[in-house]
């Protein structure tokens, strides 16, 4: 099936903004997880409750939040603009930091989970013989936890790439600016005659779904190899 330059636009920019928002969010996801399973802390069931607070709001909420917080007249975002000349608005960034809010907690919960798991008395033998904690960490805790971290992202980036609702409330729709893939189909299924279109992309996003399944199971499969499982 060849593509039409609509189509490979759509899709080029639904995989920059999926991939922007896994590796800007990443980093932060590592850092909430291991905070969550390794300290305790006051304010600990809040920080948590906030994290995965976008799995139970609804997307269009998020969007608004986002635009209040982060908009050209927003809290923070009209100092963004002041001071740097920068908005999220309108922009394929907004809807990268839109589906990076979303897919946020899906990311957290899969590395937490993967965390939980590493046997603590590693990382204890580890400091005893005179390894520092960010030794410790990223020689032992991190490659243990690697599965978890591989799904998260494989989470993270499927959640970007179906994201719509904060998206549209957020950026809106502005073709070859925030029209991901969802949208794109959005509109094609509103404007009369273009059911086929539609459905092009409707493939065209099952296919990437498919790829996207079977790169994570290789992931899966070379981590466990990796580590000798």
């Amino acid at each position: 099936m060849m593509l039409s330059e609509y189509e490979w636009q759509v899709v080029e920019l639904s995989l920059q903004v999926s991939v922007l928002a896994v590796i800007c969010s990443l980093p932060f996801g590592i850092l909430m997880a291991w905070l969550l399973v390794r300290c305790q802390f006051p304010g600990k069931t809040l920080l948590e409750g906030v994290i995965h607070l976008p799995l139970v709001l609804v997307p269009v909420v998020v969007g608004y939040m986002l635009l209040i917080a982060m908009g050209r007249r927003g809290v923070i975002g009209e100092k963004l603009y002041d001071w740097f000349g920068f908005s999220f608005s309108f922009s394929w960034c907004g809807a990268a930091l839109a589906s990076a809010v979303v897919a946020f907690p899906l990311m957290v919960r899969a590395i937490r989970l993967a965390l939980e798991a590493v046997d603590i008395r590693l990382e204890q033998v580890a400091r005893t013989l005179g390894a520092t904690p960010w030794r410790v960490f990223f020689t032992i805790t991190l490659p243990l936890s690697l599965p978890g971290v591989i799904v998260g992202v494989v989470l993270a980036f499927a959640r970007s790439l179906g994201e719509f609702g904060a998206t549209i409330t957020f950026v809106s729709n502005v073709p070859g600016d925030t029209r991901t893939l969802p949208l794109a189909i959005y509109t094609l299924i509103e404007t009369p005659g273009e059911e086929t279109a539609a459905a092009r992309l409707c493939v065209i996003a099952i296919v990437l779904s498919l790829v996207e399944l079977m790169v994570s199971e290789w992931l899966a499969h070379w981590s466990r190899n990796r580590m000798g499982i």
